[in-house]
Order: structure tokens, then sequence, then C-alpha cells
């Protein structure tokens, strides 16, 4: 049972990642490729709290069921093909992120009477790297590839730890196309930021 679990988890989060890395690109397509990628990080997450739950990540398993709002804002947005949710929805958003963080944080500290381990400095950088992540992604923020990249390199370090090899490779794969999609979402900012010079008027020789 946790074999399948992990394999459900574990495929759904380096598919989002890869169809995130795609959508980076830029193009007509790229709402259909963030579409998809929300969709498949939401069919995972069930998996990815069921495995956290049963090792006592209580930070990281609430920071997996509270991401789920800012991740609906990022398919939301992608449905509707637009950068600027409401302020109520941004703040809504913004309140379960943050609620999150202090439920799994106060939890746990409470749980182990501070932060006593290395899973729970891991267990946080996971949690912000998902929380702010998925919120900056959502609006179209670059900063979400760079707090990815905290959470991957955290999550992977944690389930290793663990005995979770499976999970901890899949996350060091989807290190990799992070990488890839901030690459591409630098180049596709910098190639829109470009300003084209007028071409001079031609010249006679006479």
């Amino acid at each position: 049972m946790e074999l399948l679990l992990q394999i459900w988890g574990g495929s759904c989060y380096l598919s989002n990642k890869i169809l995130f890395a795609f959508g980076a690109r830029g193009g007509l397509s790229r709402n259909r490729w963030n579409i998809a990628g929300w969709l498949i990080y939401l069919i995972g997450v069930p998996a990815w709290v069921v495995i956290l739950l049963g090792h006592g990540n209580w930070i990281a398993a609430s920071v997996e069921a509270g991401g789920i709002p800012a991740m609906l804002l990022g398919l939301f947005n992608s449905l509707r093909k637009t950068h600027k949710p409401r302020k109520i929805v941004n703040l809504l958003v913004l309140l379960c992120t943050y609620g999150a963080l202090a439920l799994g944080l106060s939890y746990s500290i409470l749980l182990n009477g501070g932060i006593a381990s290395i899973t729970q400095l891991l267990e946080i950088g996971v949690m912000l790297g998902f929380l702010l992540g998925s919120y900056c992604l959502a609006r179209n923020n670059q900063l979400g590839w760079i707090f990815f990249m905290l959470m991957n390199t955290s999550m992977a370090t944690l389930m290793f730890m663990q005995g979770k090899p499976i999970l901890s490779g899949q996350q060091l794969l989807s290190l990799a196309f992070v990488i890839y999609g901030f690459s591409r979402a630098r180049k596709n900012n910098r190639g829109k930021k470009q300003i084209t010079l007028p071409a001079a008027p031609a010249t006679s020789d006479l």
C-alpha cells in the first residue's frame, strides 16, 4: 500500500513540474500546460498527506492540505487567462496559506516541545517553499520557482532520511525541471522587456 502511495504521489508531483516547465516556455499553449499542471498536483495531494502523516510529519502534511487554495487559484487564473485575480480572492488564499503554516508549525512545536529535530527543520523548508512557491506562481511571480527549489531540496532530504528512496529520487528529478522552468521563465521575461528600436530611415547616396 505504501509503495502505491509513493508512486501515486510521486508521479503526480513530477508530472506537475514537467507540465509547469513546458508552460514556462510561453506561447499559445501556456495556459493548457498550466491547467494540466494544477490539476495533476491536486490529484496527488491525498497520497502525500497520507504518507506524511504516517511518519508524523505534521508540518509538511498541513502544508500540502493548506496549499490547495493556492493551487485552485492558479487553476482558476489559468482557466480565465488572467494574471490579476480579485482582491478578495487573494485575501482568502493568503488567509488559508498562512493559517495552514501557523497551524502546522504550532502543532509540531507543541508535540515535540519546540524545534527539536533535523526533520522539523526540513519540514519548515518544505513549508516555506511549497506555500510561497505555489502562491507566487499562481500570481505569475518568478520567485515561485526559487521557493520550489527550496521545497524540492528539503523534501528530497527528508524522504531519504525516512527511508523513501523513490520519493527522494523523484524530488531530485522534479528539482531539475524546476531549474529548467525557472531559466525558461527568466528568458521569456527578458524577451518581453526588450525594447525594439525603430529602424533608421533609409538614406540616399545622392
